[in-house]
C-alpha cells in the first residue's frame, strides 16, 4: 500500500522532537512493508537524507516551499501558535501562501504517485488541503487531531469553514482523546467517522534500561534516597505544569524527599518559574530545557514516575510522554485530560486524578514516592499495555486494517 502524510511538523535534524510521532508511524508503516511518502513545508533547520529504507518498505519526505525569501518559512515546527491558544500574527499572513504551496504540491505528487489513501495530521492546515486533493483525485482522505488544530479550527469564521469542508471530504477521522472528538463535532465531524488511536511508542528504542541512570541524577543534584518526578511537554497552559508546581508546596509532598524535574520550552517558562519562587520550590525543581529527542529515554529511565497534569486550556490529546514513560516501566500519575485515561488505567499503571487540584495530585505522588514496591508494580504493569495497546507495531496495524477498509470502498 502507498501512504501519502501531510504533516507541517517532521523531525529536521537528529533529536529533533518536531513531529518525532509522524516519523515514528511512518517509520512501522515501511518497517510493515508499505510505501510511504511525507509531504512537508520546508524549513532551514532541515538536515537529515529525504529517504528512508527499513524492509521491504520505503519512506520519502519531500518538502514544499511555498514563499521567498527562504527564512520567512516560519510555519510549522512549534513557531506558529502562542501557548497553543491562538494562532500568531506571522501564522496568519503567511497561510494564504502555505495552502497554495501545500495543495500544488501534493496535487502534483498525487499524480505522479497515486498514492491509496492521504493520511493528514492536523485538520488545519494539512487535513484542508488534503480535502481538496481527496476531492479533485477521488482518494481517500483520513485526519488525524493531536490537539491544538481543533483551537485553531475554531478561531474564526473562515478557519471553521475550512475545517467543515475537511471533515465532510474526510472517511475517517482519528483522535487521541475524547475532548478533541468533541471539540471537532460542533464543526461538522461526524461521531460515525472516529476511531480512538493515540500517538504511541515504539517499545523497542524506549524500553527499562539503567544505563547512564546514576550519572544523570548526580549531574541533576538528586540523590539515590529522593523520588524524582518527571514532566516532559511545552510549556504551555495545557499542559499543567503549574498545577504540578503548586502540588509540590501542599503539606504531603513539602514532608518527602520529592524533586520535579521539567524538560521542555514554550511560553509559559518564565512566569511559571516565577510560580516556582513564589512557592518556594527553588530547590526541588530542576528546569532542564529541550532534551534531543534520541537521548530523553535516560530521562525516562532516571525518573521514579512520570507526572502528565493536563488541563482543558483548550482539549488537547494524549501527551506521547505517557506512553513513553510507561515504556520505560515507569507509573504516570496523570490528569483526568487530554486523553490520560487512554493509556492509564487508575490503579494499575498509576493514578488518575481531577484536572487542576493540586492536593488530589499530591496525594497520588505521595502514593508513589512512600512504596518503591507498588512503583514497580505500576511500572511493569505499564510496559505490558505499552506492548499490547500503545505500541506503534499495534497501532500501524490499526490504521492498515482501517486504510484497507477505506482502500475496498473505493
Amino acid at each position: 500500500m502507498r501512504i501519502f502524510v501531510l504533516t507541517h511538523n517532521y523531525p529536521r535534524f537528529a533529536g529533533d522532537f518536531s513531529g518525532s510521532f509522524v516519523q515514528a508511524l511512518c517509520r512501522e508503516w515501511m518497517g510493515q512493508g508499505q510505501q510511504v511518502d511525507v509531504l512537508a513545508p520546508f524549513d532551514t533547520g532541515y538536515n537529515r537524507t529525504l529517504r528512508e529504507k527499513e524492509g521491504d518498505g520505503e519512506t520519502h519526505l519531500r518538502l514544499f516551499r511555498y514563499i521567498w525569501p527562504t527564512r520567512w518559512h516560519q510555519v510549522g515546527y512549534g513557531r506558529s501558535m502562542q501557548s497553543d491558544l491562538r494562532l500568531r500574527l506571522s501564522g496568519y499572513l503567511l497561510s494564504p501562501f502555505f495552502f497554495v504551496g501545500g495543495i500544488l504540491a501534493a496535487l502534483d505528487h498525487c499524480r505522479r504517485r497515486r498514492p491509496d489513501i492521504i493520511h493528514a495530521h492536523w485538520a488545519l492546515p494539512n487535513g484542508f488541503i488534503g480535502a481538496v486533493v481527496s476531492r479533485l483525485l477521488g482518494i481517500p482522505l483520513v485526519v488525524s487531531i493531536p490537539g491544538s488544530d481543533a483551537q485553531v479550527a475554531n478561531s474564526n469564521p473562515l478557519f471553521r469553514w475550512m475545517a467543515r469542508f475537511t471533515f465532510a471530504q474526510a472517511s475517517l477521522i482519528t483522535a487521541n482523546s475524547s475532548s478533541l472528538r468533541d471539540a471537532v463535532q460542533p464543526l461538522g465531524a461526524d461521531p460515525a467517522k472516529f476511531e480512538m488511536i493515540v500517538y504511541g511508542v515504539d517499545p523497542a528504542r524506549l524500553r527499562p534500561d539503567p544505563a547512564g541512570t546514576a550519572g544523570l541524577r548526580e549531574q541533576l543534584g538528586i540523590a539515590e534516597t529522593d523520588v524524582m518526578l518527571l514532566a516532559v511537554g511545552r510549556m504551555v497552559a495545557k499542559k499543567g505544569f503549574d498545577v504540578l508546581l503548586r502540588a509540590l508546596a501542599q503539606p504531603e509532598l513539602g514532608e518527602r524527599p520529592v524533586v520535579a524535574v521539567l524538560v521542555g520550552t514554550g511560553d509559559e517558562w518564565e512566569a511559571w518559574q516565577a510560580l516556582a519562587d513564589s512557592l518556594g520550590l527553588a530547590g526541588r525543581v530542576r528546569w532542564v530545557g529541550i532534551v534531543p529527542f534520541d537521548e530523553i529515554g535516560v530521562w525516562y529511565n532516571a525518573c521514579d514516575l512520570l507526572v502528565m497534569p493536563s488541563v482543558t486550556a483548550p482539549a488537547d490529546g494524549l501527551n506521547v510522554c505517557v506512553p513513553d514513560a510507561m515504556s520505560c516501566g515507569k507509573p504516570v500519575v496523570g490528569s483526568t485530560a487530554a486523553g490520560n485515561e487512554l493509556a492509564i488505567v487508575d490503579g494499575e499503571t498509576g493514578f488518575l486524578v481531577p484536572e487542576g487540584d493540586p492536593a488530589a495530585l499530591a496525594q497520588a505522588i505521595a502514593a508513589l514516592a512512600d512504596d518503591p514496591s507498588l512503583r514497580a508494580r505500576m511500572g511493569a504493569a505499564g510496559r505490558r499495555r505499552v506492548e499490547s495497546h500503545l505500541g506503534w507495531p499495534v497501532l500501524a496495524r490499526r490504521y492498515l486494517q482501517q486504510f484497507e477498509r477505506l482502500r475496498r470502498k473505493e
